[in-house]
């Protein structure tokens, strides 16, 4: 029997800070992530995974049955490796099961990459090194021998491009679920604009009064134990996920909230990715916000230039121009603002930082475990102490405790962006000094 294996390549540097707590391929867009998606379609099947030695022992804890960088695994049986960064529908994901030993599966009109690929037993025993740059560089050597077909879907590249591509993910994940049984809403008071077939309420999940559901631009999904409160606005596309809980919210389309998310005021094609708070006033748009985060009152990022245009974000310690007028903020697992934190456009702000504002714009990069301080930028003056006790009593309130695997993984962390960190400190010194 095939098995399937979901693997992150080389380009995983660029999804930092989302990525620096888990693989590329667990990132949402949609209502999924990737790995979520390839489980869900290939149900029954034996996976496993390809990531960062880093992420090894974290993911294995949350995926006990998935085999991670597993060589004799990968070799015992036909294998279909899979590109992480594949964002795709059912269908896709079908066609690539058909997928025989020596062929290969490319995004319609992208030369010189790959959705996924099919090898025998014997083929796959030539790898020597299961880790994301080696299986990269192998695959690449493998593609001109092999046979080429066509698929849908999209290979993103730049952690905007999960924003850019929610809408259409949310409409493609939504028309795959379908099926399932939709709560009746009989409350004269709440009110569905549109088809009521592009709505799909949990018979789990409670909606107040005087709640207005948009569907009339896309398809809303609101899973199992989803509260929405009185006086919030929920537009489609969008998916708000199982537990979260929108207070007077008003939601614009191309949003995923959740799992377990508190959130208020206005927020607009973003992804709050799970476990996360932003219970306040303050508009968020064109974000992605890592589990953990909680952003105080009036929290607010700009998403679009006053000239109109493209926005450009760090990415792997160079300022890399999005090619997008439309670019909010990146922010990593563990962090925290304060009342009104005023963010700028195409901001990235690493893992497990404090953000304390100081009345005007915040630095457009903040590395992970730093704090902004009276407007000054400085690292965490304890290091990362401090922080983990803020992360085991932040998941504390939620019922779940910091095992010690994530803990490793944070110190990990921790050790790993020293460079990055006293390297952005720097800049940021000198710019201050010239302009004192």
């Amino acid at each position: 029997m095939v098995q399937f294996a979901i693997v992150e390549d080389n380009l995983a540097p660029r999804f930092a800070p989302l990525s620096l707590l888990r693989p590329v391929f667990e990132l949402r867009c949609g209502h999924f992530t990737a790995g979520e998606r390839l489980r869900r379609a290939c149900s029954g099947a034996t996976w496993g995974a390809i990531l960062r030695p880093e992420l090894v022992a974290t993911y294995q804890e949350l995926f006990p049955t998935g085999h991670c960088n597993d060589q004799a695994w990968l070799a015992a049986a036909p294998t279909i490796l899979v590109n992480g960064r594949w964002l795709c529908g059912a269908a896709d994901l079908a066609q690539v099961q058909r997928l025989q030993p020596g062929e290969f599966a490319s995004v319609a009109r992208i030369e010189n990459d790959w959705a996924a690929i099919s090898l025998s037993p014997e083929k796959v025993r030539e790898l020597v090194d299961a880790t994301p740059a080696a299986v990269s560089d192998w695959i690449a050597r493998q593609l001109p021998g092999t046979r080429r077909i066509e698929v849908g879907g999209r290979l993103i590249e730049y952690p905007w491009h999960l924003i850019e591509h929610n809408p259409e993910q949310l409409r493609i994940d939504f028309a795959a679920r379908r099926t399932h049984q939709s709560q009746e809403l009989t409350d004269p008071r709440i009110a569905v604009l549109g088809d009521p077939g592009q709505l799909f309420v949990d018979p789990t999940a409670h909606i107040d009064p005087f709640v207005v559901l948009d569907v009339r631009h896309g398809p809303i999904w609101i899973d199992a134990g989803v509260q929405l409160q009185a006086f919030t606005r929920v537009e489609g596309p969008s998916y708000i996920g199982p537990q979260t809980q929108l207070f007077r919210a008003n939601v614009r389309e191309g949003c995923s909230i959740g799992p377990v998310c508190r959130v208020g005021g206005e927020i607009e094609e973003s992804i709050i990715h799970g476990y996360a708070n932003k219970y306040h006033d303050g508009f968020l748009g064109h974000a992605y916000v890592c589990p953990w985060v909680n952003l105080g009152a009036n929290t607010i990022n700009s998403d679009l230039k006053n000239d109109y245009s493209s926005v450009k974000v760090m990415v792997d310690g160079t300022m890399v121009d999005s090619g997008s007028t439309k670019v909010g903020c990146f922010i990593g697992d563990h962090t925290k603002t304060a009342l009104a934190s005023l963010f700028n456009t195409g901001t990235t702000v690493g893992v497990m930082s404090l953000v304390l504002p100081g009345g005007e714009l915040l630095p457009k990069v903040i590395p992970s475990f730093c704090r902004v301080w009276h407007g000054d930028l400085d690292q965490l003056p304890d290091g990362i102490e401090s922080g983990i006790a803020s992360a085991r009593t932040a998941m504390g309130r939620r019922n779940l405790t910091l095992s010690a695997a994530q803990e490793a993984l944070l110190r990990h962390t921790f050790e790993a962006t020293f460079v990055e960190r006293q390297q952005t400190l720097d800049r940021w010194r000198q710019r201050r000094s010239k302009t004192a």
